[in-house]
């Protein structure tokens, strides 16, 4: 598969999200009307087996999310795009349960570089995954929503079908 990557619509009642795989797993995904090309994105003519599953997982993993529910089984994340920091942060989002939140200074704490709360939010800015690496699960000091690379109306959305008020 060289350094291509896979690129697959999934549908859902929100909108068109895209998926992008990577032989590694779940390398990208962009929310509907925010996706950004892909120079990497392959032309596809068939779709390896593997790939294909991958794909059926993403799509049930997100329309879980989606819905407020926990998503049980996620495909294989390639996050290997992002610096060890990033990857550091990414790797922290994952823990936070659906309903909970943290604060991008309580990230900061967990990975052991408490001072480095604006590159957390960074690597938040720069996840390739959301949705399924939760990051509009991060908040601003107090309780403020922060920003979101999907947008605040999404952000909002996604907290908000967790049942979490802001």
């Amino acid at each position: 598969m060289k350094n291509d990557l896979f690129e697959l619509p999934i549908p859902t009642r929100d909108g068109r999200f895209t998926a992008r795989y990577s032989g590694k797993g779940l390398a990208e995904m962009d929310f509907p009307k925010v996706g950004r090309a892909s120079p990497r994105a392959a032309k596809q003519n068939g779709v390896p087996a593997t790939i294909s599953r991958w794909h059926r997982a993403t799509e049930t993993a997100l329309k879980n999310i989606l819905a407020g529910r926990t998503a049980k089984n996620l495909p294989p994340l390639d996050l290997t795009g992002g610096t060890e920091f990033q990857q550091a942060v990414w790797r922290e989002l994952r823990k936070i349960s659906p309903g909970q939140t943290r604060s991008y200074g309580e990230i900061a704490q967990a990975i052991g570089k408490a001072r480095a709360v604006r590159a957390v939010g960074g690597a938040c800015g720069a996840n390739p995954i959301p949705v399924l690496v939760p990051c509009h699960r991060v908040l601003a000091a107090h309780g403020k929503i922060g920003g979101f690379g999907g947008g605040l109306d999404w952000k909002r959305r996604l907290l908000a079908r967790e049942g979490v008020s802001l």
